[in-house]
């Protein structure tokens, strides 16, 4: 399970957010994604920890709370999607429909 942690500072660290997670238990990894073109972090970062308990007492202490001036969205991450720029099929310039020539 992977925590999904959003409205977040520009400014935070990885070292700030394990240091606020690890006071509900044994932080495993922090990805704090980065801007490609920029290289600033994005406003937000997964955190796992060593167990779900761990996980649903960090969710439930840190969402809402104000951090670094920001008020976090802290929940359980859902799977990423498959963002394929090739999805839905068909083709684009008819809008995916047939024509029925």
């Amino acid at each position: 399970m992977s925590i999904y942690v959003g409205n977040l500072s520009y400014e935070v660290q990885k070292d700030d957010l394990k240091t606020v997670f690890e006071e509900y238990g044994s932080v495993t990894r922090v990805h704090l994604p980065t801007d490609r073109e920029t290289g600033r972090p994005r406003g937000f970062a997964f955190v796992e920890m060593t167990t779900e308990d761990e996980e649903a007492a960090a969710i439930d202490a840190l969402d809402g709370a104000e951090w670094m001036g920001r008020d976090m969205k802290v929940n359980k991450a859902k799977p990423r999607e498959n963002r394929s720029s090739f999805s839905g099929g068909g083709n684009r310039r008819s809008g995916g429909f047939s024509r029925g020539f």
